[in-house]
């Protein structure tokens, strides 16, 4: 029995030796260029991939981001079809080893009567022993296949990945969303109160008969104006707030955001860019397109080994004993049959589904090459959007101290009787209007600052030489 397992192993390993033939269509290299824009060796993740937002010293956001991370049901897919992917790649992965199933059977006859010696007699026979089967990849069918599984899986992992990056980006703009409606909504709560604090100047002003119902009802209008806006800033706090609960996978009726004394949070240092960087290298979307476009190079190898023979190899190693069931050295039985299969009438078939293969890498690397010029449009558009807020959240404060001081004086002079009522109503107007927009901006920054780190996957970071909020530095 010894000397045949030894006979049988040598004879395995020599056709290994023998087979083990480079594998037939192209092998795999990475892009190094996509139209002359440099590409990154591999990717990695950025050092503040996954706690960027911390950044902001924002409580309440990093724990509504721990939640989401936790509790998201799409996240949490995504991780399982990681596990899904691998035991694919491992399936295939093994297709290449020999195979052995380990079989047990007894067989029982009973002897016709009509037999001429041992009439009405039973015999038995059993078997013991393992079925082995192998599939000889002589042309790396097998391991293209394994690598194209391989490549899929890895794919998938950095899937879950994109789908993490996603999240965070969501989480923080709709927690913006969030405070931004909250900021207008006391912005205009805070005007409501001006506008009636000088209500009751005109009211005293008619009372002492220097001022008329005219002024009183055009207060009125402008009143109930800001008043019919409210609602709606409501209304966006609500639509968030239900957005949260929905990514942190809570019900909506129970979920509320926790208040706060800032409104919005901001950086108290300035992005730091470098522009020497390739920042490609920590675009999540980017190494899921490479991944594919590896997978799809691998999948021409398969089909293409389909031209060739594809050669098996079965046998039975274990013991057969009859009839008195005893199993000893006697009894050992081998058997190898090999085997061979090719699709010789089908080579047509096989050179269009290697042609298929081929269309599917070409269009693998076109999907990938695209991808490549979207994330640079993004990063590009995300710091010129970020820049172009912070300057007009420059010009909205500026705004909002100049009107602010042209009310005061507008109303001093209306008190004193030295200018129309048309002039404060003006000079309020506009204060208001101001006051709203810096809400607006605000918000507007806050998520611009946010597309920035998601289309820098977290790879940019702050400038930790300055003290004080800038601009995005070149």
């Amino acid at each position: 029995m010894r000397k045949t397992l030894r006979l049988t192993a040598i004879s395995m390993a020599l056709a290994s030796l023998l087979f083990g033939c480079a594998s037939v269509g192209p092998s795999y290299a990475a892009p190094v260029a996509a139209n002359q824009v440099q590409l990154p060796v591999e990717y990695r993740a950025a050092d503040k991939a996954q706690n960027w937002w911390q950044q902001f010293n924002d409580p309440v956001l990093n724990q509504l981001i721990e939640k989401a991370l936790l509790n998201n049901q799409t996240l949490a897919a995504a991780e399982v079809n990681v596990k899904r992917a691998y035991a694919a790649f491992e399936d295939s992965d093994n297709d290449g080893l020999p195979r052995m199933d380990i079989t047990t059977s007894q067989q029982n006859n009973q002897v016709p009567d009509s037999a001429a010696q041992n009439a009405g007699q039973i015999q038995r026979q059993a078997n013991l022993g393992g079925a082995l089967s192998w599939d000889l990849d002589l042309f790396g069918k097998l391991r293209r296949a394994a690598e194209a599984a391989d490549a899929r899986a890895q794919g998938a992992e950095l899937a879950w990945q994109e789908a993490k990056v996603q999240l965070l980006a969501q989480v923080a703009a709709s927690y913006g969303d969030y405070r931004g409606a909250e900021l207008r909504l006391t912005v205009a709560e805070q005007n409501l109160g001006n506008l009636r604090r000088t209500k009751q100047i005109i009211l005293a002003r008619r009372d002492a008969g220097v001022a008329s119902d005219l002024e009183i009802s055009r207060i009125d209008a402008q009143i109930y104006q800001l008043q019919s806006t409210m609602p709606q800033f409501a209304f966006a706090k609500a639509q968030a707030n239900a957005t949260l609960a929905a990514l942190v996978a809570q019900p909506a009726e129970q979920f509320v955001v926790a208040s706060k004394a800032e409104a919005l949070p901001e950086l108290n240092k300035p992005l730091s860019f470098a522009n020497q960087h390739n920042y490609l290298k920590f675009r999540t979307d980017v190494a899921v397109a490479e991944r594919e476009l590896a997978a799809s190079t691998a999948d021409i190898g398969v089909a293409t080994a389909e031209l060739y023979p594809e050669v098996s190899v079965s046998g039975f190693l274990g013991f057969i004993s009859s009839p008195g069931l005893s199993l000893g050295s006697q009894n050992e039985a081998w058997s190898i049959a090999p085997s061979l299969r090719w699709q010789a009438t089908e080579l047509s078939s096989i050179q269009a589904r290697i042609r298929g293969a081929e269309a599917e890498q070409q269009m693998a690397f076109a999907r990938f090459q695209q991808t490549v010029f979207d994330a640079l449009a993004q990063m590009q558009t995300s710091l010129q959007g970020y820049r172009t807020s912070r300057e007009q959240q420059l010009s909205a404060h500026q705004q909002v101290a100049a009107t602010e001081q042209a009310v005061q004086l507008t109303r001093a002079q209306y008190e004193a009787g030295t200018t129309e009522f048309l002039d404060l109503l003006d000079a309020e107007r506009e204060w208001l209007a101001a006051r709203d927009q810096q809400a607006v901006l605000s918000a507007q920054s806050f998520q611009r600052l946010v597309s920035v780190y998601r289309a820098f996957s977290g790879g940019i970071e702050l400038d930790q030489d300055s003290q004080q909020l800038a601009l995005v530095k070149e």
